[in-house]
């Protein structure tokens, strides 16, 4: 499959209407709800998964931007696997510094941002947020100013955009850097969303125990006293019983 559209035919040929209703419903795509409007063919991770395997290598790159628009949330997914697929056959030791390697990892950050709106669900950003952005945020690039790129993520008014700010940091820290998390964790501290909630504390939780516990507590005796129960629930997670009792003591001001 070397075009858009036979990777579209080829994926709604896999159709599962039952599987469908269960993920219309996990995904909360009831009216009202975060994911309303969008539309499933029924496909587990893993096949989707085996779709972009198969044809990421050879797939033209100007093909990709059809797939996002795709009305189908799996084939929207496999494009943007695509993307981490291309991305990360950019990122050996031997290519990181590589002109040509540096100019396809911006070619591919580029088309990620451009169609950022259409990864409309967590899981679309969680699963390619970290592996595009927040690896290239660790790389050589031609892109003048990488904290912008993530600030008008983070200060859109696109939901979606902007847990692709915050989780993308789960491989800045990975790498040992935490200074994304702390600050994209600080801008989104007092969001109103629930899964913007979880998505903070989550990274703040991965920052702790990838790179400094130390730093972790830092952040939460400055802020745990005005952050939602959600967020510090989920940072305190690899503490030891008795010390998260303690922060969960302290009182919301």
């Amino acid at each position: 499959m070397t075009t858009a559209k036979e990777i579209i035919s080829y994926m709604e040929s896999l159709r599962n209407d039952e599987q469908r209703e269960v993920l219309m419903r996990f995904f909360k795509t009831a009216e009202g709800e975060y994911g309303h409007g969008d539309e499933f063919l029924g496909l587990k991770v893993p096949q989707t998964r085996e779709v972009a395997k198969l044809t990421a290598k050879d797939f033209p790159i100007d093909e990709v931007p059809e797939l996002l628009l795709s009305r189908w949330h799996e084939v929207r997914l496999c494009g943007l696997l695509i993307l981490v697929d291309k991305f990360k056959r950019l990122t050996t030791k031997k290519l990181e510094s590589v002109d040509e390697a540096i100019r396809g990892r911006d070619a591919i950050l580029t088309i990620y941002i451009k169609y950022a709106n259409q990864a409309n669900n967590w899981d679309l950003v969680d699963l390619s947020a970290p592996y595009i952005l927040g690896h290239w945020l660790m790389l050589p690039t031609h892109i003048n100013d990488k904290q912008q790129v993530l600030d008008e993520l983070a200060q859109s008014d696109n939901l979606w955009r902007q847990r692709m700010s915050i989780v993308c940091t789960w491989m800045t820290s990975k790498m040992g850097d935490p200074s994304w998390c702390l600050r994209y964790a600080e801008m989104h501290l007092h969001h109103p969303h629930d899964l913007m909630h979880k998505a903070v504390g989550w990274m703040l939780r991965e920052m702790g125990k990838r790179v400094s516990m130390d730093l972790l507590r830092d952040f939460l005796r400055q802020h745990a006293h005005d952050m939602p129960r959600t967020t510090l629930r989920y940072a305190i997670e690899k503490m030891s019983e008795e010390e998260r009792k303690q922060w969960m003591l302290i009182k919301v001001s």
